[in-house]
């Protein structure tokens, strides 16, 4: 007597995102301090900088622009290093290697990756809300904070294509040093930590062609109504298609180098 085993139904490409979401997840929390890094940072910096500050604190449009900045640092934060370090980090073990053999392809794996790190994001911005909102006189109706929300997302997508750019170019140990040389730089020349007002001439001209300025702009229009500056858009697009560029060709490099 002979018996059959019916075949295994393949799982579907939003199953497959799943998978790949929750094993991100559950990798990042294993090391709780890289959670809570995360969600330190921007807060702390909020609670030194800008709460003793009554001229920046008590203005309800000083402060929404500073949590603002905040917001789009840690954001930029959670995606250089999810993406340029922990890629990397992932590159480097062997299961990885196993896993980018796999049927399902590149999209799935991307995608799951993708959603972990817009997780972390979202996640990094809960205490800063809560401190803004509780200790300063930073205030936004629901609509703006939704519409805030997308904006803050759309315009730290190039740093998620520098961080992939990064991660598939770079080893583990020179990934964690050119995502930290480049995150507190274009953080700073972008206004992130201080108003771009109080730049002397030379490097308010020269914030004016960062990525993180123009973000930063882009953001506060949208939260306070206070207009970018004219060109914050175009300068914004060109860097995430450069960033996307560099992204695409890193990946290429390494598929080519490690699965030739």
């Amino acid at each position: 007597m002979t018996s059959t085993t019916a075949p295994t139904r393949a799982p579907g490409p939003l199953r497959l995102v799943w998978l790949h979401t929750r094993f991100n997840v559950l990798e990042t929390v294993r090391i709780p301090i890289a959670v809570i890094g995360n969600l330190l940072f921007p807060s702390l910096a909020m609670v030194f900088f800008v709460v003793p500050s009554p001229q920046v604190a008590a203005d309800p449009t000083a402060a929404t622009t500073a949590v603002g900045q905040l917001a789009l640092f840690a954001v930029i934060s959670a995606y250089l290093f999810t993406f340029g370090t922990g890629v990397a980090e992932d590159r480097a073990l062997p299961f990885d290697g196993y896993v980018r053999t796999l049927p399902a392809g590149v999209l799935p794996r991307l995608a799951g990756r993708v959603a972990t790190g817009v997780l972390f994001a979202l996640t990094a911005l809960v205490p800063l809300i809560l401190l803004g909102w509780l200790l300063t006189e930073a205030r936004v109706t629901a609509t703006t904070l939704l519409l805030g929300v997308v904006v803050l997302l759309a315009t730290a997508l190039p740093f998620l294509m520098l961080g992939l750019a990064i991660g598939y170019r770079m080893s583990n140990k020179a990934a964690i040093a050119v995502v930290q040389v480049v995150l507190f730089p274009l953080a700073f020349a972008g206004g992130l930590f201080l108003p771009p007002q109080t730049f002397p001439d030379w490097l308010e001209t020269l914030s004016r062609a960062l990525p993180s300025r123009a973000g930063r702009d882009l953001l506060v229009e949208a939260l306070t109504g206070v207009g970018a500056y004219p060109l914050a858009l175009p300068v914004l697009v060109a860097w995430g298609v450069l960033f996307t560029a560099l992204a695409v060709l890193a990946y290429r490099r390494d598929e080519g180098r490690r699965f030739r």
